[in-house]
C-alpha cells in the first residue's frame, strides 16, 4: 500500500504533496533496509556500473548511426504491406524464421523468453538492492513460477542452439569462438538466475520461501547446494546469493555493451529495418538520374555510395545463413555468398566509418585507443571454391549435381580477414571487399531476400556495384559485353538482324494458319486491338520459344481475344541491360518502347516472358508508362480465359508434371497459382511438387543477365535444378518462361534424360489439351 500511496502523490497532488510523496517514498525505502555504509556502497557501485554500461551502449549505437549516415540520404517511409508479410507477422510471428521450424521455434523461445525475463530481472535486481525484499507484483508466486519455467526453456534453447551449430554442424552456420560468444552470454545469464534464486531460497529458510511448487528449478538446485554443504540461512548462503547476484548483473551489463558491437545489433536494427522496408514492388531497382550534370559517379564504387537504408540493412543482418543456404550461386560452387556479402560490407562500413569520423566503433577498447588511422583492415583474399559436387545420395546418376554450400562457406570464411598494413581509406569496395567474381555470379533470383527474417535486400546492392563497374569502369565479362553490344545495335542479345524481328509472324501463319496483325495495320484500319501481344526477343528469334508463342496465339484466337503485335517496331525490353548494370542502355530502350506504346494508345500488354512482364509492370512506370496500362503474363490471361469459359480443355494428357517456378514471375510478382491452375484444368495431368517449389523454388540460373554469360566455376545451376526436378520422377518439367524452358531442356540433355522427360511451357500443354495436337 505504501507504493500505491507514493504513486498517487506523484500523479495527482500539488508541489507540497509531491514533496510529501517523495518523503513517503524515502520512508518506504528505509523501511526495507538499514541505511548503512554497505547500503550506500552497494547502490553506488550498482549505479556506477549501470551508468557506465548504458553510456558505452549509447555511444556504440550513436557512432554506428553516424556510420550509416555516411550513405546517400534515404527517405524512410513506414512499410505498408499488401500481403501477409507485415511488420507484426515478421516481428512477432517469426514468419520467415519458421521456414526452418526447429530454428524458428528455438528463436521464438529466445524472443519471448527475453521479453518475459525483463520483468524477472527487475525483481531480481531489486532483491539484491533492497536486502531480499520482493517487488509488490500481483500473484507473485505464479509470476515466480513463470520466470523459472522461462529460464529453463531459454537455457534449453541455448543447449539446442549449440548442438545445431557444433553438433549437427549446419552448413549455413558459422563456427568458431565469435559465433559461440552469445551462447555463453545467454547461458551464463540463465545459470546466474538459477543459482541466485537457489541461494535466495537458502537465505530465506523454508518458512519464508515460496512453496516448492512455484520453484521447479531453484528448489532442486537449492537442495543440491544443501547436500554440498550450504546450510539454510547460513553465512555461506548469503555469500552465495551476493556472488551470483553480482555475477548476473555483470553478465547482463556485459551483454548490453556487447550487443550493438556484434551481429546481435539486429535486436535493435531489425525492427527498424522491417518497419521501413520498401513499399515498392519486390526488387524494383532505383532509377539513376543520368542527366544529373553534378553527379560524380553512378552506381556504388564506395561504401558511401550506398543509401542510408542500404547501410541499415548491413547492421540488421543476423548472420543466420538462410540467404546463403538457398542461393543458387553458393549452392553450385560459385564464390558469391549473400550472407558474406552483407557481412563484408558491414565490416567495411564500420572500419571506414571509424576512419572518417575518427571515432572508434568499439567499447571499452575505444576509451584508450588513439584517434589515428589504424594500419589494418579487413580485406578479401583472391580465392575460389574447390567444387567437388554435392553430397552423395540417391538419384539415378544425378548426385554430382546436388547442391552444396560448404565449399563457398569455407573459402569465404578463410579469405575474409584482417590484413596488417592495410588502410581502409586505400581499399577499393569492388575487388578488395567484394570481388568481381561474386558480383557476376548473382542471378538476381531474390531467394536470399525471400528467406531473410530481417528484411535485408541483397540484389539492389549487387546491381549498384555492377552499375559502377559497367558505367564508370567499363568492366564486365566479355560475353556480357557482347550481349550488350548486340542489344544496342540489333536490339537482341544474339546480334541477329533487327529486320528479322518480325519473321516469326510469317512462320506462325505457315504453321498455324493464323495471320497476326501488327499495331500499325490496326491503326491504319482504324480498329485498334484490345491487347498487345509482346513477342520479346526469345519469342521473336529463338526457334524453341517461337513454338510457345505460336500456341499462345492459337489459344488467344480460340478465346476470341482481339490482339495484335508490334512486329518490326518492337525492341528489347532492356531487362538484360539493366540487370547487367548498363542503366544507360536500359533507359534508352525503355523510353523508345514507351513512346511506341503511347503512340498506339496501348492499354493492355501480354507477354510470355516473366522478365519483360516484370520490367513493364514494375519498372517502366518510373519512366513514364501509365500505371493504367494493364500488364499480364500469358499464364494469368489464359487462366482467366479458362475461368470465364472462353477456353475449354477437351483432350486428356496422361502426364506426371512438376512445376519449375520462374523467379521473375513468382518471387518478384507473387504469381505461383496461374501456371498451376492451367495444369489442373488439363484432364489426366497430375502435379508433383519439388521439395523446393513456390517461394523457395531454386533459380534456373538464367536471370541477372547470366543467360548470356558462360558459367566458369562450380557446377551449372540449371543442371542442379534439373536434378531436383528429376527427383520426383516427372514425365514433364513445366515452366512459364522462355529462359527457364531453355535451361531445363539443356539440363535434361546433359543428363541424357530428354528421351524420357520433356520440358514444356504450360501454354503448350494447355494448347494440346484444347486442340488435341502438339504445336
Amino acid at each position: 500500500m505504501e507504493w500505491i500511496k507514493a504513486a498517487v502523490y506523484f500523479a495527482l497532488n500539488d508541489d507540497l504533496a509531491i514533496y510529501e510523496g517523495l518523503h513517503l517514498t524515502a520512508t518506504m525505502i528505509t523501511s526495507v533496509t538499514v541505511l548503512t555504509p554497505v547500503f550506500w556502497v552497494r547502490w553506488g557501485v550498482f549505479l556506477a556500473l549501470v551508468g557506465f554500461a548504458v553510456w558505452m551502449f549509447a555511444i556504440v549505437i550513436w557512432r554506428r548511426i553516424g556510420y550509416m549516415k555516411l550513405g546517400v540520404p534515404s527517405e524512410f517511409v513506414r512499410y505498408k504491406p499488401k500481403r501477409k508479410d507485415g511488420f507484426g507477422g515478421e516481428m512477432f510471428g517469426h514468419r520467415r524464421l519458421l521456414n526452418d521450424l526447429r530454428s524458428g521455434f528455438m528463436h521464438l523461445i529466445y524472443f519471448y523468453g527475453f521479453i518475459m525475463l525483463q520483468f524477472g530481472a527487475i525483481d531480481l535486481i531489486w532483491k539484491g538492492l533492497s536486502g531480499g525484499k520482493r517487488l509488490p507484483i500481483p500473484l507473485y508466486p505464479q509470476f515466480s513460477l513463470s520466470q523459472e519455467i522461462t529460464t529453463g526453456l531459454v537455457f534449453a534453447a541455448v543447449l539446442y542452439g549449440a548442438y545445431r551449430r557444433y553438433g549437427e554442424k549446419l552448413s549455413r552456420l558459422k563456427r568458431g569462438w565469435k559465433p559461440s560468444l552469445v551462447l555463453w552470454f545467454i547461458g551464463s545469464l540463465m545459470l546466474t538466475i538459477m543459482f541466485t534464486l537457489a541461494f535466495e531460497r537458502l537465505t530465506e529458510g523454508k518458512e519464508a520461501a515460496l512453496d516448492t511448487i512455484f520453484a521447479p528449478i531453484s528448489e532442486p538446485l537449492s537442495q543440491l547446494l544443501n547436500i554440498a554443504g550450504v546450510e539454510a540461512q547460513s553465512q555461506l548462503a548469503h555469500v552465495g546469493f551476493e556472488v551470483f547476484w553480482w555475477l548476473h548483473l555483470l553478465v547482463l551489463l556485459g551483454f548490453l555493451v556487447y550487443v550493438p558491437q556484434s551481429k546481435h545489433f539486429h535486436l535493435i536494427t531489425a525492427p527498424v529495418n522491417l518497419w521501413f522496408r520498401r513499399n515498392s514492388p519486390h526488387g524494383r531497382l532505383t532509377p539513376l538520374d543520368l542527366e544529373n550534370e553534378e553527379a560524380e559517379t553512378f552506381g556504388a564504387g564506395k561504401i558511401e555510395h550506398f543509401s542510408q537504408k542500404q547501410n541499415l540493412d548491413l547492421y540488421a543482418c543476423v548472420e543466420c545463413g538462410r540467404c546463403t543456404n538457398v542461393c543458387p550461386a553458393t549452392s553450385t560452387g560459385k564464390l558469391l555468398s549473400p550472407m558474406h556479402l552483407i557481412v563484408k560490407l558491414r565490416d567495411h562500413l564500420t572500419e571506414k566509418g571509424a576512419a572518417i569520423t575518427s571515432k572508434s566503433p568499439w567499447m571499452p577498447a575505444g576509451l584508450w585507443q588513439k584517434k589515428t588511422s589504424v594500419s589494418y583492415a579487413h580485406v578479401m583474399g583472391a580465392v575460389m571454391p574447390t567444387w567437388e559436387g554435392g553430397d552423395d545420395g540417391e538419384g539415378e546418376g544425378n548426385s554430382s549435381y546436388r547442391t552444396n554450400i560448404a565449399p563457398t562457406m569455407a573459402v569465404q570464411g578463410a579469405a575474409w580477414g584482417i590484413r596488417e598494413g592495410s588502410k581502409v581509406e586505400d581499399l577499393e569496395l569492388i575487388r578488395d571487399v567484394i570481388t568481381e567474381d561474386e558480383l557476376w555470379a548473382c542471378t538476381t533470383c531474390r531467394n536470399c531476400e525471400e528467406q531473410c527474417p530481417v528484411g535485408n535486400e541483397h540484389v539492389d546492392k549487387i546491381i549498384d556495384m555492377r552499375r559502377y563497374l559497367v558505367l564508370m569502369e567499363g568492366k564486365l565479362p566479355s560475353d556480357g559485353q557482347r550481349a550488350l553490344q548486340n542489344i544496342e545495335r540489333q536490339s537482341n542479345p544474339w546480334g541477329l538482324p533487327r529486320a528479322e524481328r518480325a519473321a516469326w509472324m510469317e512462320e506462325c501463319e505457315s504453321k498455324t494458319g493464323i495471320r497476326v496483325k501488327t499495331m500499325q495495320e490496326c491503326k491504319t484500319s482504324g480498329k485498334l486491338p484490345d491487347v498487345l501481344l509482346w513477342a520479346g526477343s526469345m519469342g521473336s528469334y529463338d526457334s524453341r520459344s517461337r513454338r510457345v508463342l505460336f500456341d499462345v496465339v492459337r489459344l488467344l484466337m480460340r478465346a476470341g481475344v482481339n490482339f495484335a503485335t508490334l512486329g518490326q517496331e518492337e525492341r528489347s525490353s532492356g531487362d538484360t541491360a539493366r540487370r547487367i548494370g548498363n542503366e544507360l542502355l536500359f533507359q534508352e530502350l525503355c523510353k523508345e518502347n514507351i513512346e511506341t506504346l503511347q503512340r498506339y494508345g496501348v492499354k493492355h500488354i501480354v507477354t510470355t516472358c516473366p522478365h519483360t512482364f516484370n520490367t513493364f509492370k514494375n519498372e517502366y512506370p518510373d519512366f513514364g508508362l501509365s500505371t493504367q496500362v494493364k500488364v499480364e503474363h500469358h499464364t494469368e490471361l489464359l487462366a482467366r480465359l479458362l475461368q470465364e469459359g472462353r477456353l475449354r480443355t477437351k483432350y486428356a494428357l496422361e502426364e506426371r508434371v512438376t512445376v519449375h517456378d520462374s523467379c521473375y514471375l513468382g518471387r518478384y510478382n507473387d504469381t505461383y497459382e496461374a501456371p498451376r491452375s492451367l495444369l489442373r484444368a488439363i484432364p489426366g495431368v497430375t502435379i508433383e511438387e519439388m521439395e523446393r517449389s513456390g517461394a523457395n523454388g531454386m533459380c534456373c540460373g538464367a536471370g541477372g543477365g547470366l543467360m548470356w554469360m558462360e558459367d566458369h566455376s562450380g557446377s551449372r545451376i540449371n543442371y542442379a535444378r534439373t536434378a531436383q526436378a528429376l527427383e520426383v520422377k516427372p514425365s514433364v518439367i513445366s515452366s512459364a518462361c522462355p529462359y527457364c524452358l531453355t535451361m531445363m531442356e539443356d539440363g535434361l540433355k546433359s543428363m541424357s534424360q530428354n528421351d524420357s522427360v520433356t520440358a514444356r511451357d504450360v501454354a503448350e500443354m494447355l494448347a494440346e489439351s484444347v486442340f488435341g495436337l502438339k504445336g
